[in-house]
């Protein structure tokens, strides 16, 4: 089955043109994370599938990629998590409610839904990947009895910086396994200590029909795809989120680009099978 694209609704602007949207709400995550609803002042722009991204930006400060975190059709906002590491993502974390900030997209590809129904679902995600596995694991729990065993390993660095921990009850509830594993552990912490290759041979798998969704920096693929081999999840049931340094999202600045693959408009999300050819890629 083919991933699904979708830039701009037809008819509407021009994919180089931003429109805007504003500020509903900014929330505290992390000491480094916010996260922001956003509201398109043009509802019909509010269309987007689990893994995409939008560009987003700020008149003299320039435009960052930002995943989205929510999920597709709950509310008439969508919501980015945003981590201040630069120029434009600071910038972001001085705005406040009722501000504006200007958006391109959503650009890139989109994890397949429909082909994971009736299959278990195993999410594996590392640091800041959870946020756009967030969005995919919010859309799957909302026709939870479309789809078996759902599986979350989410790994961080310390519980200080474990995203949406506070979500984690709710989504236990409605029939999602959460397995957390930290590298630094304090006081307090009783769950596992280490990297998230650790959990996988917890995970029951049934041959054939689990599927696997990847999301983490660039050190973590490799060593996850292997756990997962060992586990004979086939690559065709493997998808990944690459990351890659994105600057216009339409294919022409060249910046994300691997061996002619354009990451922004062929992913980010890829099936691992369809990788083989670009071992660069992870």
């Amino acid at each position: 089955m083919s991933l699904s694209v979708n830039q701009t609704k037809e008819g509407l602007e021009s994919p180089y043109l931003p429109f805007p949207g504003v500020i509903e709400r900014v929330t505290r995550v992390t000491e480094k994370e916010r996260l922001f609803s956003i509201a398109p002042l043009n509802p019909s722009l509010l269309e987007y599938g689990p893994g995409q991204f939008y560009m987003v930006g700020l008149p003299g400060y320039g435009e960052a990629p930002i995943s989205i975190t929510s999920g597709p059709g709950e509310t008439k906002e969508f919501e980015l998590c945003i981590r201040a590491v630069g120029n434009v993502t600071n910038a972001l974390h001085r705005l406040k409610r009722g501000d504006f900030v200007w958006l391109r997209g959503p650009f890139g590809t989109s994890f397949p839904v429909d082909e994971m129904r009736s299959k278990d679902v195993v999410f594996i995600a590392g640091g800041i990947g959870v946020v756009p596995m967030r969005s995919l694991i919010k859309t799957v729990l909302k026709d939870r009895q479309g789809f078996g065993r759902l599986t979350l390993i989410y790994g961080a660095k310390s519980p200080e910086e474990m995203l949406f921990s506070e979500e984690f009850d709710g989504w236990r509830g409605k029939g999602l396994e959460v397995l957390l594993t930290i590298d630094k552990p304090d006081t307090k912490w009783t769950g596992n200590v280490g990297v998230v290759t650790t959990l996988i041979p917890k995970v029951e798998v049934a041959e054939g029909r689990t599927i696997a969704v990847v999301i983490g920096p660039p050190v973590m693929y490799k060593f996850v795809i292997l756990s997962l081999r060992d586990k004979l999840i086939r690559p065709e049931d493997v998808f990944v989120s690459l990351e890659r340094r994105m600057k216009c999202g339409v294919g022409k600045c060249g910046h994300c680009q691997i061996n002619g693959c354009y990451v922004c408009q062929e992913g980010p999300v890829f099936r691992l099978s369809d990788l083989k050819d670009l071992p660069e890629a992870l």
